[in-house]
């Protein structure tokens, strides 16, 4: 009698919450709090000015984010709510048209007819409600939202983000804050593209230069308005 062979499988799709928050955090982190600097840099601020301007832009930033993601995450996780209390009651009132419901969903993925039924009455006399979550709503525990994570990801992660540029502006000559800011900055933003693109799988070239190029276009953006408004002042 053969064996079935028993390993682990990490699949990637089960980063997706946690990746994306702390993917975006960090890379709004340094991409808004480096054009910060940079902006007020370029103005002919002095280094504590832009000190000042950079702890201001993280604290905020971080907030906004934590704020920004929960109430965001926390609407996708109402509406679940709601598409699950409808079904709930649906699979009360009506269960015989769910499970008609259910083993269409698995004869439209190639199932013989006979056999979706079967598989459909086994799954709705275990848990009818999962079963319909997963199939018919597309809900999982994978995919389901998590305000609170996503929350406190971002917020973390923006923070991290948002201290390297800071710390350049700590160690640079206050006469090279622009051009040292911004090459590190860009740095950070390919590094991050790269270990992200990793995490998730992903194309390690193309993610990297993604996230750089727009970096790149924000800071130069920002400082271009900075020596603008710093010579009109």
């Amino acid at each position: 009698m053969s064996r079935l062979r028993v390993h682990p499988e990490n699949h990637l799709v089960a980063r997706i919450g946690w990746l994306r928050a702390a993917v975006l955090g960090a890379n709004d982190g340094i991409i808004s709090t480096a054009s910060l600097i940079v902006g007020v840099a370029a103005a002919a601020a002095t280094r504590s000015d832009v000190l000042i301007a950079g702890v201001a832009g993280l604290v905020a930033g971080a907030m906004s984010m934590a704020a920004g993601e929960y109430v965001s995450v926390s609407s996708q996780s109402d509406t679940e709510q709601a598409d699950l209390a409808r079904e709930r009651k649906e699979l009360s009132d009506n269960p015989a048209f769910e499970l008609d419901e259910l083993a269409e969903i698995y004869v439209k993925r190639g199932v013989d007819a006979s056999l979706a039924r079967q598989v459909a009455g086994q799954l709705m006399a275990k848990d009818a409600l999962t079963a319909h979550a997963r199939d018919e709503l597309g809900i999982s525990e994978i995919t389901a939202a998590r305000p609170i994570q996503a929350a406190l990801t971002s917020a973390l992660m923006f923070s991290v983000g948002a201290a390297m540029p800071l710390l350049m502006v700590v160690v640079s000559p206050a006469n090279a804050l622009v051009p040292i800011v911004s090459a590190a900055s860009l740095a950070f933003l390919a590094v991050l593209g790269a270990i992200g693109a990793k995490a998730g799988g992903a194309n390690i070239p193309r993610a990297t230069v993604r996230v750089t190029f727009w970096g790149a276009f924000a800071l130069a953006l920002t400082a271009g308005i900075g020596k603008l408004f710093g010579a009109v002042v």
